[in-house]
């Protein structure tokens, strides 16, 4: 599956209570997208979140109906240090 890197600015700090945290998996499932991890700037304004996708559209929707930013979507592909050795 393909991997992306979703940039996300918020206006306000992140806070996401239980139910939100619900949610967000709930319509990650119906569009078919799966958030690996994500990366939170020290102020919890700036998000970097790697997901696995079907395709950019999937994410884009995913992000419309949780009406949270994705603000620059970027496909990635995996490289690690055993590539190296």
């Amino acid at each position: 599956m393909p991997r992306f890197i979703i940039e996300r600015q918020f206006a306000e700090q992140l806070d996401l209570d239980d139910e939100a945290r619900l949610s967000i998996k709930a319509i990650n499932d119906a569009e078919g997208v799966e958030w690996i991890y994500s990366f939170l700037s020290a102020d919890k304004r700036k998000t970097y979140c790697l997901y696995e996708a079907p395709d950019e559209a999937s994410l884009q929707r995913a992000a419309r109906k949780l009406n949270i930013p994705a603000d620059v979507i970027t496909p990635v592909d995996r490289i690690d240090p055993g590539v190296f050795a």
